[in-house]
């Protein structure tokens, strides 16, 4: 059977990790910092800090921004469960927002909207490696935290038409890297994040004003909130593999788009190149669930629901109302097997499976 996910973890890492136990080095320390330093020139953010789950950088991305407790924070119906979960956790209100039915993202109309209801800040998961209308939904003002966990590596292109918001000093926009375009970013190294750690958290601040305001609280952090050395062993070897790994998927993932083609379900709209990350292969189902499922399996192909761990998934009967698109999404999409790992006679598999599912 071909499972959905595959850690993508070589020799390298291994080696990585071993010598941290070696040296008996596995807290907090220096590799610590040598990811730090890895992230910052992997993402051109001003400065960063790892910690041991999202849940906590989330907390010190809150604390910065000096967040009046009970405020309204806007999630997507789609966003990992976790954020909700977090958002209450810590003292503040979710406002759950639906999504567009082509990205499964947040638009800039849906968030201004949900800005009306009440939200005072934006937590965006930028699921699936697809990079929303960064750019529209910047332009409203909102405070923004990017999650990062799917689309790390993803680069926005200025465009040429015009359309890009000006930079600083009115100087003409330039590409962005995702986690540049909100006030802090947080990149998840879970087990199936695009980058993994086997579990962990990084914390950016794009620029120096965001920084500073971070530092000051992120310097008298415990350490037992500070992410291992022997996480971050892991995690700097994947940043320095990620272009490698990152061309395998992209190889991979145009084969599967061109076979889905010639079939009657679909993937969700991306842009192509470094426009975003290729983090594992959705398809929306014209089909049953159960029909795709039994599918798959007979080929020997396990598939997933895509949104299994979402925010509507944990939230079901509260959101299905006011969450229509989303939940529709919840139902159809599926995930099937990508990661660098997956051997040419796997991919060719996949490949005739996705042309004839139903």
């Amino acid at each position: 059977m071909i499972q959905t996910f595959s850690s993508t973890i070589r020799r390298k890492e291994m080696d990585a990790v071993l010598t941290c136990m070696v040296d008996e080095k596995t807290g907090p320390g220096e590799l610590n910092m040598r990811l730090i330093q890895a992230v910052k020139e992997f993402t051109a953010c001003d400065g960063a800090v790892a910690f041991r789950s999202a849940t906590i950088a989330l907390s010190y991305a809150l604390k910065a921004l000096d967040l009046p407790a009970g405020s309204e924070i806007m999630i997507s119906a789609l966003a990992p469960s976790w954020q909700y979960v977090a958002v209450e956790t810590l003292g503040f209100k979710p406002l759950v927002l639906d999504v567009s039915e082509e990205s499964g993202l947040v638009t800039a109309e849906i968030v201004a909207e949900g800005a009306k209801a009440g939200g005072r800040l934006l937590l965006l998961h930028e699921t699936m490696g697809i990079m929303p209308e960064l750019e529209k939904i910047a332009a409203l003002g909102i405070p923004l935290i990017e999650d990062i966990s799917h689309s790390a590596g993803a680069v926005v292109e200025a465009k040429e038409d015009g359309e890009s918001a000006a930079g600083e000093d009115g100087k003409p926009a330039v590409a962005k890297n995702a986690g540049s375009f909100g006030v802090y970013a947080i990149m998840g190294l879970e087990e199936f994040d695009t980058i993994t750690a086997g579990g962990g958290a990084i914390l950016m601040a794009p620029r120096r004003r965001e920084w500073s305001a971070l530092k000051s609280f992120t310097d008298s952090a415990p350490r037992t909130d500070i992410l291992p050395d022997i996480n971050s062993a892991l995690a700097f070897v994947q940043i320095k593999e990620f272009r490698r790994n990152e061309d395998i998927r992209k190889t991979i993932y145009a084969s599967f788009q061109h076979a889905l083609l010639s079939g009657k379900n679909r993937t969700f709209v991306r842009e192509y190149g470094d426009g975003s990350t290729i983090w594992s292969f959705p398809v929306v189902l014209s089909g049953s669930f159960k029909d795709a499922k039994q599918y798959a399996s007979r080929k020997e192909i396990e598939i997933r629901p895509a949104y299994e761990d979402s925010v509507i998934a944990l939230k079901d009967e509260e959101l299905s109302a006011s969450c229509k698109k989303a939940k529709a999404l919840f139902l159809r999409t599926v995930l099937f097997p990508l990661y660098p790992r997956l051997g040419s006679e796997a991919v060719t598999k996949i490949t005739k499976v996705l042309g004839t599912l139903p």
